[in-house]
């Protein structure tokens, strides 16, 4: 059964962790989803490193906000894209430089770039391997048409097309940055059940 609305649930051991000490139950429901793909995409599918060039789109995004501070604690240099309104929100994640995509198209701002985590389909992808260097790699969490993997293979770019799934080692990384102060969620509203 995929419901989860119930006070107890029966799990398997492998999918779960405990609630980070420092999270109230706002931020720890919040978590899991947006965190594990924001985890999954840069450390698994894009096996980031310190010291590389990451690109976020939807930088402020549920995904976009945690995958921004997630490069950062792992040493990352982070450009992320994102709205004029929330150009502020994300510099203060920690991105290294913020580009607003209604200025231009991004690819006339930045330049070699190791990683993209690509969340918000259309021609993101396609624009996306024009700013990645040979060897780079992007991890889409869309589909991905033939012409652009045709593409991404002939520059030299890895493609990832990730689904997140159920990861009990990236849930205790994720508990871990926010502990150590590294990793905060940003909860929109909320609602009453």
């Amino acid at each position: 059964q995929a419901a989860a609305y119930a006070e107890l649930a029966v799990v398997p051991a492998d999918e779960i962790a405990p609630k980070p000490k420092r999270a109230d139950h706002t931020w720890a429901g919040a978590l899991p989803l947006a965190g594990l793909t924001a985890w999954q995409g840069l450390v698994r599918h894009g096996a980031l490193q310190s010291g590389q060039r990451v690109l976020v789109h939807a930088g402020a995004g549920g995904v976009g906000h945690l995958a921004v501070q997630i490069a950062k604690a792992r040493g990352a240099y982070v450009v992320a894209t994102t709205s004029p309104g929330k150009l502020d929100f994300v510099r203060k994640l920690g991105a290294d430089e913020v580009i607003d995509y209604t200025k231009g198209d991004f690819t006339s701002q930045i330049s070699d770039i190791d990683l993209v985590l690509e969340p918000l389909g259309g021609d993101h992808a396609d624009r996306s391997l024009k700013v990645l260097k040979p060897g780079g790699v992007l991890v889409s969490l869309l589909n991905v048409n033939d012409a652009t993997r045709a593409d991404a293979s002939s520059r030299d770019i890895r493609l990832e097309r990730m689904s997140v799934v159920p990861d009990r080692e990236g849930l205790l990384e994720l508990a871990g940055l926010i502990d150590a102060q590294k990793l905060a969620v940003h909860v929109a509203r909320t609602f009453p059940l």
